[in-house]
């Protein structure tokens, strides 16, 4: 995900998002622990795109204050 799509949405849609990326983060761990993942490398793009949500999430949170 690009970080404009994210600076697009509003603080509850990026709240939503983070949590959405997390389901699927503890998804991708578990198939990974289990031996079902077929392509580990998704683990670093959610990885990523969390840490994208949380600091913008952060600037729009710092900007309302």
């Amino acid at each position: 995900m690009k970080a404009k799509e994210l600076r697009d949405m509003t603080v509850i849609e990026l709240g939503s998002k983070l949590n959405e990326l997390k389901g699927e983060l503890f998804n991708l761990r578990f198939q990974l622990a289990t031996g079902q993942l077929d392509n580990p490398v998704k683990l670093r793009f959610i990885r990523k795109d969390i840490a994208r949500v949380k600091t913008i999430l952060n600037e729009k949170q710092k900007a309302n204050a």
